[in-house]
């Protein structure tokens, strides 16, 4: 291929790109018309795909960390013939309802690895893609798993804080097959990068273990070379791409202009005539659609190969890529739960996740947890699992460091890659870290699960600023995330089980750091999955005089106050609500069999907020609606009015 057919080709992508924008009138033209070139030479050169099979295991992955350019990837995704893109989605771009949405979305279109547009989240999840593929790797042999994670970002991703941290960590585990193609044209939408920033981006990656290597964006040598080079590099690579925005835009080129706006119909017209490009909006002569239809499938008898190493591999590796839990895989769980009934454990609920741990990870070989440094505290590390490291990747967990902004973007990328269960853990308070990636984790729908443990004002001593009060309520208004908070051993193990199980929603599961008694007297069911069920009912031929709701540790307190009632008289029910996702899911007639009739009230050690859905206008709500304070933990209870009695009086009050 000559340079006059790359300038072709890329010219295919400049043109689909700003005929789509100026259609939608909306949308980010610069960033695909400076990046064009390099995405030719990478695509048409290097990158491994088939797209007649988009989601072949040991393709090359690639992410559009600068999501706002998503015409790029649409553009090359028709252009290399996948099938589930038409011409007809590249001019519905940024409509309703359309696979070509604003930003790419993983679901939407069979060659998006995942779903960007929060500037740095795309670096980051890259970071976890590049670890699987090491660790996959380094357990099943690089015959069926071995290949380069591309990474296209701008200066906002570089920007981000998020970036410093998965780029700290790539560079430390030694991430050699993970290659940034930085889109280094110095412009933001608010103008030149130097109004804000003056960081020497080389100089920065190389402090944390990259090679580094600066090249002319549109020089299709320089690019060729470059990316040569980083595959053969025994550490990541980011290649500085010098490119100037919106490329051959004859008046607003290298200006914030064509950052975040159509170009406009006359900025277009001139621009057909500089590239010499004389074809009508959305055409794409058959000569140059064939050179990219021949990139496309030059991977195709590849794949066949690969087929068959991976059918020798046995149905351990095949189950592990399509993402199935072994046959039975719960057997060792199942009888902890049961176990733990008989001898009545008594365990902080972080504690009986350990011991579920204990009891899943030799039983689910894709497993692999870790920690933001908090492996003694989440109890996330069991024995017989082994830390990773760049001298050896075959292994089950990850060190993360202090760095929980970039450990939930990594497990995503874990995640997405296939062939990883990912779960980590951190103090619950600081999932404020995490958020925005458990936010995209639950809008791509994808199994991640956080162990987050001091749950609650039960933290104690540590104080406010580590004692959770809104957070339970913010992730249950978040959309398709289970928020778990378990008041036993059992039910610990069954809202593992549901969130090893549910392959398109991420979990929490909400933990305290106090001991808590065994309440369930039956594992045979699995009641979690319900969401909320009558834990402790009234007497059989007595009336429910009133329902009392809880969560976790008020789970016991709300018994403790059932029978207090019950010396007076007052004949209560308990519910426990381990999950208002899963409870809000079932039908009516379950939830008004639950709830009652009766006057109800609901106590949770944190905020009030959300629980007037279920105690009703007329129901008590026993929460916290300030932050917490230090001191010991029963102390704190009693402070905040969260208590037997205040349970007892409330119940009193409403009848």
């Amino acid at each position: 291929m000559n340079d006059v057919s790359l300038k072709q080709m890329a010219n295919a992508i400049r043109f689909l790109s700003a005929d789509a924008i100026e259609k939608s009138q909306s949308g980010h033209p610069g960033m695909p018309l400076g990046m064009a070139d390099v995405a030719t030479v990478l695509f048409s050169k290097f990158i491994k795909l088939d797209p007649k099979n988009p989601k072949w295991f040991d393709r090359d992955r690639f992410v559009l960390s600068a999501g706002h350019g998503s015409m790029l990837m649409y553009s090359l995704l028709y252009l290399m013939g996948y099938e589930d893109i038409s011409i007809e989605d590249i001019k519905n771009f940024r409509q309703l309802g359309a696979k070509t949405a604003g930003h790419p979305e993983y679901g939407h279109l069979a060659g998006i690895d995942m779903t960007t547009g929060p500037l740095g989240q795309g670096i980051s999840s890259a970071v976890g893609m590049a670890m699987a593929e090491r660790i996959i790797a380094a357990k099943y042999g690089e015959d069926v798993c071995s290949h380069y994670t591309y990474v296209i970002c701008g200066d906002g991703c570089l920007m981000e804080g998020i970036s410093e941290e998965a780029i700290s960590l790539a560079g430390h585990w030694g991430l050699n097959k993970l290659i940034v193609l930085w889109d280094n044209n110095n412009i933001t939408i608010d103008g030149t990068v130097d109004k804000a920033n003056s960081t020497n981006q080389i100089e920065r990656f190389k402090a944390v273990g990259w090679n580094t290597l600066e090249i002319n964006g549109h020089d299709y040598e320089e690019i060729e070379k470059a990316i040569a080079k980083a595959q053969k590099s025994d550490k990541p690579t980011l290649i500085a791409c010098k490119t100037k925005i919106g490329f051959g835009a004859p008046n607003k080129a290298g200006t914030s202009k064509c950052h975040g706006s159509p170009l406009g119909e006359e900025e277009v017209a001139q621009m057909r005539q500089n590239l010499n490009w004389n074809y009508a909006p959305f055409e794409v002569p058959a000569e140059i659609l064939k050179a990219w239809k021949d990139a496309g499938s030059k991977h195709q008898e590849e794949y066949k190969n690969w087929q068959k190493k991976a059918q020798a591999k046995g149905q351990e590796f095949l189950d592990v890529i399509a993402g199935k839990l072994p046959l039975n895989w719960d057997k060792d769980l199942n009888a902890l739960a049961e176990k733990s009934i008989a001898e009545k454990t008594k365990v902080a609920t972080r504690k009986a996740s350990q011991m579920c741990l204990e009891a899943i990870v030799p039983n689910i070989p894709q497993i692999v947890g870790g920690s933001a440094d908090l492996a003694a505290s989440n109890l996330t590390f069991v024995n017989g699992m082994k830390t990773v490291t760049k001298e050896d990747y075959n292994g089950n967990n990850l060190m993360y460091g202090i760095r929980e902004h970039a450990m939930a973007a990594i497990m995503n990328g874990l995640a997405l890659h296939g062939g990883i269960l990912p779960y980590g853990g951190t103090f619950f308070v600081f999932s404020d870290y995490m958020r925005p990636s458990m936010r995209l984790a639950a809008l791509m729908g994808i199994r991640v699960v956080y162990v987050l443990t001091h749950d609650s004002i039960g933290v104690g001593e540590d104080g406010p600023t580590h004692q959770p009060i809104e957070h339970l309520a913010s992730y249950r208004a978040m959309p398709n995330i289970y928020t778990f908070r378990p008041c036993d051993v059992v039910e610990t193990a069954e809202a593992w089980k549901i969130a090893l199980e549910s392959e398109k929603t991420p979990s929490i599961l909400a933990l305290t750091r106090q001991g808590l008694p065994m309440i369930r007297t039956s594992s045979k069911e699995n009641l979690t999955l319900k969401g909320g069920y009558v834990i402790s009912d009234v007497e059989k031929g007595k009336a429910r005089k009133a329902t009392i709701i809880a969560t976790g540790s008020e789970v016991s307190l709300a018994i403790e106050a059932q029978k207090a009632l019950k010396e007076e008289g007052i004949d209560v029910a308990v519910v426990s609500m381990p999950c208002a996702e899963l409870f809000d899911a079932q039908n009516k007639e379950y939830k008004a069999s639950v709830l009652g009739n009766a006057p109800r009230v609901s106590v949770e050690a944190a905020s009030s907020y959300g629980w007037e859905r279920y105690v009703g206008e007329n129901g008590k709500i026993i929460g916290i609606d300030s932050f917490g304070a230090s001191g010991p933990a029963g102390e704190l209870y009693k402070h905040f009015g969260i208590t037997k009695d205040a349970v007892v009086n409330a119940v009193k009050d409403l009848i």
